[in-house]
């Protein structure tokens, strides 16, 4: 039994009656309903004297490996490794004796389990051990040129979640055509988590019942002039822990391209378990990258693993197109404005074909005002950032469809350029941002990110120019006066300008 288990094996001093209490635990215990995340099948135990070995074996992470072992009290105690939680580095689990066999409590990031198992056999664990994949040695894919400006579009994520179908993913294709933002330049219709059903006996995997034909969908999406996303994970299960495509990279890459799809969004989320410094985790995108352009079909490579390794530096390498500089955004100023200004990424290494993905938009879910809204769109076209919608574009509030519809500040974003604005000038609350253009004028914004009304100024300094010739302000669609470039600007809003030097 023991060559089934990957734990790391620790020693404990115990008294004789502990090291006689220990033997109770032994042996391997299967779990049948513990939950879907992180899918706890098996528990394995073994001890020799005063050591006790073993692992929990999950459908997420694989063998979670027992550290620390012992019992205490009647209770088989031990630590997991615990991820994406800086203040609990470990988590304590528990299993006690009962009389249908044992019951195991613990959580693992934000799961909690508290589940009974049952005895089982060596054959038994056999059946249920999880097999692990080798990745392939390290080798830069070339990239292909596929998005010289930053991709644009629509992703189900920020408003559905995991809650998808079919008949949405059709509604929001009509909706982009209906309400001219495909003809404003957004045209991937992103499915994001949660279409994935099972894998046949073959290995491939297949859409879950909501949607009944991948083919047909991106055949529909494509006759409206617009391009089809989909996702997955390199580990076992995706982030709503549905089948990942760990075991099956070239076998999915080879399935998106048999169905026509034209973006892969790849989240680390499960993966993160196995691959969890920067060599594997390049690897690991390498080979999803590799595996797409063996297809022979054209995909941009949206790489999420929220800015780790410094990703930026390398996405490039695994043939990425964009790749995520942080974790989630969600529909709060707080939270857009600690992404959008702190975490978006080295400017550096932005530019055509490849950029930092500060994460999605969420204009029009409500949370925000429409100066925060204002701030949040200004903020993303002045960093050269993916435009990837995420509400529901058959409610799209028109004060809403003026930011997203806004071309000049679309040309902004989506400048040939391909530079990343960056901060030129700070003063408290008050933020002054330039961008260089293509053409040599400069993209300016003003934000106040404070909680009251203020008055900012913008300078010929701050675009590099001696002196300013003319200047447009951009969200009023106006020229605005060379010697007339101070703004009240409202809390927590922008204005945005484009102003050309002499």
């Amino acid at each position: 039994m023991r060559h089934l288990l990957t734990a790391l094996v620790l020693t404990t001093s115990l008294t004789p009656g502990a090291a006689l209490a220990q033997t109770r635990f032994d042996g391997v215990w299967l779990f049948d309903h513990a939950g879907p995340n992180p899918g706890v099948t098996m528990l394995q135990v073994a001890s020799d004297g005063a050591r006790i070995t073993g692992a929990v074996t999950t459908k997420w992470y694989g063998p979670v490996t027992m550290q620390n072992a012992r019992v205490e009290d009647g209770v088989l105690t031990f630590e997991v490794r615990n991820l994406n939680d800086r203040a609990n580095p470990t988590r304590t689990w528990t299993v006690r004796r009962t009389a249908a066999g044992v019951r195991l409590e613990g959580q693992l990031w934000e799961s909690k389990i508290d589940a009974g198992g049952h005895r089982g056999s060596a054959r038994d664990a056999e059946a249920r051990a999880f097999r692990f994949q080798t990745l392939p040695a390290w080798a830069p894919v070339a990239q292909v040129p596929l998005a010289p400006t930053p991709p644009m579009g629509w992703s189900s994520w920020n408003k559905f979640a995991d809650k998808i179908d079919d008949k949405t993913i059709r509604a929001m294709a009509d909706a982009m055509v209906a309400t001219g933002l495909r003809d404003a330049g957004y045209v991937y219709v992103n499915i994001d988590d949660g279409w994935q059903g099972t894998r046949g006996p073959d290995g491939q995997i297949r859409p879950n019942a909501s949607f009944p034909d991948m083919k047909a969908l991106a055949d529909y999406v494509h006759s409206k002039g617009l391009k089809l996303g989909i996702y997955s994970s390199p580990g076992p299960r995706t982030c709503a822990g549905f089948e990942g495509s760990y075991g099956h990279v070239r076998q999915d890459a080879q399935t998106f391209a048999d169905w026509g799809v034209d973006y892969l969004k790849y989240d680390l989320c499960s993966g993160e378990y196995f691959y969890a410094d920067a060599d594997t985790v390049k690897r690991s995108y390498a080979e999803m990258g590799a595996a797409l352009q063996a297809t022979g079909r054209p995909f941009v490579y949206s790489l999420c693993e929220y800015g780790r390794f410094d990703v930026g530096s390398w996405g490039r390498e695994v043939g990425g197109h964009l790749w995520r500089t942080t974790g989630d955004i969600t529909d709060d100023y707080a939270t857009m404005a600690r992404i959008g200004f702190e975490k978006n990424g080295k400017p550096g290494h932005t530019g055509p074909n490849g950029f930092n993905d500060p994460d999605m938009l969420e204009l029009g879910n409500g949370g925000m005002s429409d100066a925060e809204y204002t701030t949040h769109m200004t903020l993303w076209a002045l960093s050269a950032a993916p435009l990837l919608m995420g509400h529901d574009l058959r409610l799209t509030p028109p004060a809403i469809l003026r930011l997203l519809e806004n071309r000049e500040v679309i040309a902004v974003d989506q400048d040939a350029k391909g530079v990343q604005g960056k901060a030129v000038r700070k003063d408290g609350a008050l933020e002054i941002w330039a961008k260089p253009l293509a053409d040599g004028a400069v993209a300016l914004a003003l934000f106040n990110r404070g909680e009251t009304n203020a008055k900012i100024e913008a300078r010929a300094a701050d675009a590099g120019f001696g002196a300013i010739r003319s200047a447009r302000d951009l969200w009023r669609g106006q020229a605005v006066g060379a010697d007339a470039l101070t703004f009240d600007v409202p809390a927590h809003g922008a204005v945005m300008l484009r102003v050309e030097g002499k």
